[in-house]
């Protein structure tokens, strides 16, 4: 905690996270709730941080294939088809390791009603992942190519980087569906677990942050579930 609080006064917020995340996975281990809770203040404020940044910085480029590492800049990047959502997981890392500000979405292939699916990944591999999915509007002026011929993996016409208001807010849908998918009967650590899990998969979002601090007080007054929860995966039906 002091380490992340110094790195925070001196704005090194890509220290802070990675003091942080270790900090949590030291203290959820111990099963220390209480510094969980803790920990995650000067944690989301670096992510705060670091998203205004990327905001700041605008739109950058549509990625359909994964970039060199010494291609990433900072600014917002949207990653569509044919690219999938763990290789865009996968440039999240290497930008955060590269200590530079993004913020990044990635759509699925537009659905016949007209909306972009958005997809993010948790950690682990191909059996283990969890997928978190909302749909949101497309910007303005994206039309639809699905009966045309030749239509691409997209299906429609979008060419463009969206604005950063459409960033900020549909990284907001992708993240409240993440909070939605925990249940709230489920004893309180079972909670904390699983909003750690959604929490590397959508960094951006505050109230990701703050559900997960809520849960972690809860956990505070329950203590360790008696008994360990089922796989994620026996009961996510949106998961690989």
């Amino acid at each position: 905690m002091e380490d992340a609080s110094s790195a925070l006064l001196s704005m090194d917020y890509f220290g802070v996270v990675k003091i942080s995340r270790r900090a949590l996975e030291k203290a959820r281990a111990a099963g220390d709730f209480e510094r969980m809770a803790r920990i995650l203040l000067p944690l989301q404020e670096a992510r705060r941080q670091i998203r205004q940044l990327a905001c700041d910085a605008g739109p950058v480029a549509i990625l359909t294939r994964r970039p060199k590492p010494s291609e990433l800049r900072p600014g917002l990047y949207l990653v569509q088809p044919p690219m999938i959502a763990v290789e865009a997981r996968d440039v999240r890392d290497t930008a955060d390791a590269r200590a530079i500000p993004v913020m990044l979405l990635c759509r699925e292939p537009m659905t016949r009603a007209g909306r972009w699916p958005l997809a993010a990944v948790t950690s682990g591999g191909l059996v283990d992942t969890v997928t978190i999915r909302a749909q949101v509007e497309p910007p303005a002026g994206v039309r639809p190519t699905h009966d045309q011929p030749g239509a691409g993996p997209t299906r429609d016409d979008n060419t463009a980087v969206p604005p950063t208001q459409w960033f900020e807010a549909a990284a907001e849908v992708l993240g409240d569906a993440a909070i939605a998918r925990v249940q709230a009967q489920h004893p309180a650590s079972w909670r904390v677990d699983e909003l750690l899990l959604y929490l590397h998969a959508i960094p951006d979002h505050e109230k990701l942050h703050q559900a997960l601090m809520r849960a972690c007080r809860d956990a505070m007054l329950e203590g360790e579930a008696p008994r360990e929860r089922r796989g994620m995966l026996a009961d996510n039906p949106y998961s690989f």
